[in-house]
């Protein structure tokens, strides 16, 4: 039956369960992974920092969330407004392009100097924020706003959980929501899960009110190249977890070595 395994300093040889690559995931609390809350935060101030970023410099938009321009597409068409409905289509197509690109860099990611899917994802982010950095206000602010729809739709098909918990890093409905919810579970039934769930959505919601706070105060002082600033902070989320993912194989090397 059980005979021998190493698992944390413990011996037993020839156990036949296996302990998956996501259960070591979830065990490991230092490690950075997808649905962690320092990576959540780091996404929310980019995704605050979008809106505001298009609010005040591209026409007075907001490019994250597509609710908007599906109303005003059924608006126009409710008039008979065929064109003007044709005009507010390219953001929502922009999204959708988005989460083909993203599920399909997550299905089959390039095999270049970064295998992994997520900081693929993250760097083509950086690459396109950093180009629409050059873009001037002559460019009409709809070639801007659809490739932010785009780069919002990449990152919210990226990021979908914190902590098994579903949530959004481009908006902040949801998020609020599931904020309230959580802090009356906790307080109605006193339990300490819930309260720790509120926690983890209040501080994402927090972090997208300083994206945002950022955004505009940035934007109104040096204008459309102020989305550099959301690239530097999708750097720093890469660079967080290119250092988890080197003491992963560094600890994963030191243990075999053992």
């Amino acid at each position: 039956m059980l005979k021998s395994i190493r698992l944390e300093g413990f011996k037993l040889d020839n156990l036949d369960i296996k302990i998956t690559d996501k259960i070591k995931e979830k065990m490991s609390i230092n490690k950075i992974t997808t649905e962690s809350l320092r990576l959540g935060v780091l996404l929310a101030i980019v995704g605050g920092f979008l809106d505001a970023y298009t609010y005040v410099a591209r026409g007075g938009i907001f490019a994250n969330a597509q609710t908007g321009n599906i109303v005003l597409v059924s608006i126009e068409l409710s008039k008979g407004q065929w064109m003007q409905a044709l005009l507010h289509m390219p953001p929502i197509l922009a999204f959708i392009v988005g989460v083909v690109v993203a599920e399909s860099i997550k299905k089959s990611p390039p095999k270049l100097f970064i295998k992994d899917s997520v900081r693929t994802i993250l760097l083509l982010e950086i690459v396109v924020l950093f180009i629409i950095g050059f873009v001037p206000n002559t460019v009409p602010n709809s070639f801007v706003t659809v490739t932010i729809s785009f780069v919002a739709s990449v990152q919210v098909a990226t990021f979908r959980k914190l902590h098994d918990y579903p949530y959004s890093t481009t908006m902040s409905t949801g998020n609020l929501y599931s904020a309230s919810q959580a802090a009356y579970v906790a307080v109605v039934n006193k339990d300490k899960k819930s309260a720790l769930k509120a926690l983890g959505y209040f501080t994402i919601i927090f972090s997208f009110v300083v994206g945002a706070f950022l955004g505009g105060l940035t934007t109104s002082y040096i204008g459309v190249k102020a989305i550099w600033g959301a690239a530097i902070v999708l750097v720093l989320a890469v660079t967080l977890l290119s250092i988890s993912e080197i003491k992963r194989i560094t600890t994963g090397s030191n243990a075999a070595s053992d």
